[in-house]
């Protein structure tokens, strides 16, 4: 079969039988009027709870509110200074101010794309934050992610992870999200662990904070109309628990399908001027994103090459946060060595998705070689 378009991304690939699995689970759901909460969600919880090896797992609406929770839930408050990196999705500024403290951004390692155990220590020494965010792009993790664990924890620095993209991801033989301190994901369609609409967790060890996050997400009510906290509405649903849980079932063989399409871009890209990113040894990854990285006045051309040729891309992100329109009333500090700013106009995400096909891989390799040679 011949190719001739490959998209960066796609939905409605799944393993057979998933579709007609999910559409009569939700016919049960709808039957029994399990609309929010039930039984599903506790068995989903669980099931997180379990891959993850984490303690707790408390499922919400988002991942953008359970960054937000997760802030809330370890105590950060008012004008509380909060660390995130230069180099994220917007949400994960977004959800500092929102609970009303104070983001600092602070630059990523040019080579590694996420923070450095040095730059982290002269951030919290230089700014004394009450909490930082530490996000882990691509499917990956900082090699340095255990040395930041335990200084944060030395200096009192409540330590968030935003594992919107690093489901399944492991450091040194760990569960990220398992082991850290708290830490957020996303279920975004689009993830690894994709729901069926907006969805997110929250894992943790510690029993106060998951009794938090469990009182934040349902209005702060201790009982049904007793409330102990301000909380609000981030119930996750019935039915994206329902589509989790079928799909937690395959998430190994989604990994690695994704994980087989990085490394047949790593070894057939060798040489040219597109050139493959790749986590620390350290790290397991997900297989979120296919990463690369090509000098931003080469860039351009390529873009358009891929277009011509109807393959999707991406650049995952176009911009550092601390020069975003939106962030220059709200920054209480920035360590900025130009680092997030160069990595936005370098980084090229190329079609990554599970079940993509060896004949669409090819297609993508045999353009960009094209571009690049005649």
């Amino acid at each position: 079969m011949s190719i001739s378009q490959v998209p960066f991304i796609t939905l409605n690939r799944f393993e057979p039988g998933f579709r007609d699995e999910f559409l009569n689970g939700v016919a049960s759901l709808f039957d029994k009027t399990q609309f929010v909460g039930g039984p599903i969600v506790g068995e989903m919880e669980a099931n997180l709870a379990a891959y993850t090896n984490s303690k707790h797992a408390i499922g919400c609406a988002n991942g953008t509110d359970a960054i937000q929770i997760a802030l809330r839930a370890v105590g950060v408050e008012k004008n509380d200074k909060v660390l995130v990196p230069d180099m994220t999705f917007w949400a994960t500024f977004e959800a500092v101010v929102n609970v009303g403290a104070n983001p600092v951004t602070v630059d990523v390692n040019k080579e590694t794309c996420h923070w450095d155990l040095a730059t982290f220590k002269k951030a919290v020494t230089e700014f004394k934050p009450k909490a930082a965010i530490m996000v882990h792009l691509y499917g990956w993790v900082t090699p340095d992610t255990l040395e930041i664990r335990k200084f944060a924890k030395e200096n009192n620095v409540l330590l968030i992870e935003d594992g919107a993209q690093c489901f399944g991801t492991e450091i040194e033989g760990q569960s990220v999200l398992g082991t850290a301190l708290i830490s957020t994901t996303s279920f975004y369609p689009a993830k690894v662990l994709g729901a069926s609409g907006d969805a997110g967790a929250i894992f943790t060890a510690n029993d106060e904070y998951a009794k938090n996050c469990r009182t934040l997400i349902n209005h702060g009510r201790t009982d049904h109309y007793s409330h102990g906290m301000i909380g609000w509405n981030s119930r996750i649903g019935a039915y994206e628990s329902l589509f989790l849980n079928m799909s937690l079932k395959h998430i190994d063989a989604r990994i690695e399908s994704r994980m087989k399409a990085v490394k047949f871009y790593e070894e057939a890209l060798k040489g040219l001027p597109l050139k493959p990113y790749r986590a620390s040894s350290k790290v397991k990854e997900n297989g979120y994103c296919a990463v690369a990285m090509i000098e931003p006045s080469l860039r351009p051309a390529l873009i358009e090459t891929l277009k011509k040729a109807n393959i999707g891309h991406g650049t995952i992100y176009p911009g550092a946060m601390s020069l975003q329109s939106g962030a220059k009333d709200h920054l209480a500090g920035k360590i900025d060595n130009g680092n997030a700013h160069y990595v936005s106009q370098a980084v090229l995400n190329l079609p990554c998705f599970a079940y993509i096909t060896q004949e669409e891989l090819q297609y993508v390799v045999d353009t960009v070689k094209k571009h690049f040679n005649g």
